[in-house]
């Protein structure tokens, strides 16, 4: 073929190559360009600056790989010789193809793992709250179980306080000598309650004259007597004086020393103004 036919040939096809390439691969670079961009940024880069996670990472690993696939295919040679000026368009277009189909699966694969990793920060934070909640749920119980044993505590130690006093109540009060003396003292204690003047001084020497002593003492001779009201016990109480000027508090049995005592003093109180003045038959 002469030589005038075969170069303006191989100018024709090197231009249509050059077309090729602008019209059907730069739509293929484009469309790899935009799915880079469509990746949400705060799913590639951290918004505070902090260190890059896993997340992140695949993110970036993903921009890569597009950019990289997109770069790939401007790589067309534009005047490489007749070699590849001659490569057969079918041969263009299914690199072209090709290149899609490996866009699209980066694409896919970096989508994919974003989904999987912001799965596993959900699950993770369901899983930490989820902790938290037990977490609380102990506490408050541990705070009931202090309050309901503080409560307790209180309790018991009020109890114990009650019974504490009862006991010192009892400790204090005095035991009496069954005896002349401890009649006496006892007599004056429960006198002193009910603001009756008397003292040991006056009961004693009078119940000396009266009865000696002697609580079951009984005058079977005197007016009294004869009257069917005889004179009784250690101060000598005929039956009616001792029920008029009972003290409450002691026994209504007119033998009964302190009964019988406290009965006199208070009659002798409210007749003579005390017992002290008392200095025979009354």
């Amino acid at each position: 073929m002469p030589k005038n036919r075969i170069l303006p040939g191989i100018g024709s096809a090197l231009t249509r190559t050059r077309e090729l390439t602008t019209d059907r691969i730069r739509p293929a670079f484009d469309n790899a360009k935009d799915k880079a961009r469509s990746l949400p940024l705060g799913r590639i880069l951290p918004a505070d600056g902090s260190t890059l996670t896993r997340t992140h990472k695949l993110g970036l690993g993903g921009v890569a790989a597009l950019g990289t696939a997109a770069i790939a295919l401007t790589v067309v040679p534009t005047g490489g010789g007749a070699q590849a000026a001659a490569r057969p368009a079918t041969e263009q277009v299914s690199l072209q193809t090709t290149a899609s189909h490996q866009i699209q699966d980066v694409h896919a694969s970096v989508t994919s793992q974003l989904a999987g990793a912001d799965q596993q920060a959900k699950t993770a934070a369901a899983k930490l709250k989820t902790q938290q909640d037990a977490e609380k749920a102990k506490a408050a119980a541990k705070k009931a179980a202090a309050a309901k044993k503080a409560a307790a505590a209180k309790k018991a130690a009020k109890e114990r306080a009650a019974k504490a006093a009862a006991n010192r109540s009892t400790v204090r009060k005095p035991v009496y000598a069954n005896n002349l003396d401890g009649w006496i003292k006892e007599s004056l204690s429960i006198l002193k309650k009910h603001r009756i003047p008397a003292s040991y001084d006056g009961i004693h020497r009078n119940v000396i004259r009266e009865s000696s002593g002697n609580p079951k003492a009984i005058n079977n001779w005197d007016i009294n007597a004869i009257n069917g009201i005889p004179s009784k016990g250690l101060l000598q109480v005929i039956p009616p004086t001792f029920k008029t000027y009972h003290v409450k508090g002691t026994s209504w049995n007119i033998y009964d020393p302190v009964a019988n005592i406290t009965a006199a003093c208070n009659y002798a109180a409210d007749r003579y103004g005390s017992m002290d003045n008392v200095n025979s038959a009354y």
